[in-house]
């Protein structure tokens, strides 16, 4: 691949009022320099890794076991599926935080260590007070905090659907950006068979396939990365495709997501599974008749949709609320159980 990928946009110097005014309005990817640099776990992370493990224990309750992955060290990081997809090349056991810490402590240095990676847990849960002790205020409605740590990683390509705000507390980052339309040339792999729950690229970046994958150099080519380092932060907005590596040998990230739609509403990742189910399959003719269909009462929806229809008669086709989402989902499960 001979072009290389463009930089992320960056802010520097935003105070805390700033960040919350402009977060909920930002609609693409953002770099933000030393957001975090005054967090007690980062000024511990800069002076030593046992000194970050130090601060983190302090706020381990210790009556739950975290979910630790492991992988070999011929894995060389890569959190992914096995050779023929039957399974993975990881496992996950429960493990007390302290000893998963301690354990990547013991390893710092060596070349080829196991992959140790602790992922997506909640912070309020698993560390309480760590959000008091580094506070942040994002301006958005009820984010929800979890902690990353391990050792060098790299997480395949996926997407969320929540916006996120991803915050280095510990080592260094590389991550590595697609907007969303770039989905037919990542090579996503199983929709349900996955190896944490989201769909991931099958394209090994740091090794590209071009025979097998090659429209995968398309996607480079658009592609925005960053390095970051503690202190550092960036905003990754829904849908957007990242791929994420742990350079160091200890590495702590913190992330908060949201979405900024009512509570009621369900994650469209639901809608598209029973589009598969109910679309995919149908004549060429029928898809475009539905397509239209959706563009319709979906996509291109507005007052045009129902202005010929009486206020008290909208249903479904009108404003919906908790109680009107409650009863859409009462019929699709009647609908579907059947």
């Amino acid at each position: 691949m001979t072009a290389l990928p463009g930089p992320i946009d960056e802010v520097r110097d935003i105070t805390p009022v700033q960040l919350r005014e402009l977060l909920p309005t930002w609609t693409t990817p953002k770099v933000i320099r030393g957001l975090v640099a005054d967090w007690p776990l980062v000024q511990a992370a800069r002076r030593s890794p046992a000194e970050a493990v130090a601060h983190l224990k302090h706020f381990d309750h210790g009556t739950m076991p975290v979910t630790a992955t492991t992988a070999p060290p011929e894995a060389q990081g890569r959190i992914f599926y096995n050779p023929d997809m039957s399974g993975f090349n990881f496992r996950r056991e429960q493990i007390p935080l302290r000893v998963v810490l301690d354990t990547l402590l013991k390893y710092q240095g060596q070349a080829a260590p196991p992959t140790i990676y602790v992922a997506s847990t909640t912070l309020d849960s698993f560390l309480p007070g760590f959000r008091q002790g580094n506070p942040l205020e994002l301006g958005v409605d009820d984010p929800l905090g979890s902690i990353w740590i391990g050792n060098r990683s790299r997480i395949a390509a996926h997407q969320d659907v929540p916006d996120n705000l991803a915050c280095v507390a510990a080592g260094r980052r590389r991550v590595t950006l697609f907007a969303p339309e770039q989905v037919a040339n990542l090579y996503i792999g199983p929709l349900d068979f996955t190896p944490a729950g989201q769909a991931v690229s099958l394209v090994d970046f740091a090794a590209p396939d071009l025979e097998r994958y090659p429209r995968f150099a398309d996607a480079w080519a658009q592609a925005r990365v960053a390095e970051l380092g503690p202190g550092d932060a960036v905003f990754i907005p829904s849908l957007w495709w990242h791929h994420m590596e742990g350079l160091d040998d200890f590495n702590v990230l913190v992330n908060y997501w949201w979405r900024s739609v009512p509570g009621w509403m369900d994650t469209p990742m639901n809608a598209l599974m029973l589009a598969i189910l109910a679309l995919r399959d149908l004549p060429p003719a029928q898809r475009a008749h539905w397509q239209a269909m959706f563009d319709h009462y979906v996509f291109e929806a507005g007052e045009q949709t129902t202005a010929h229809i009486p206020a008290a008669a909208h249903g479904v086709l009108g404003s919906l609320d908790a109680t009107a989402a409650s009863k859409v989902r009462r019929v699709l499960r009647q609908r579907l159980d059947r």
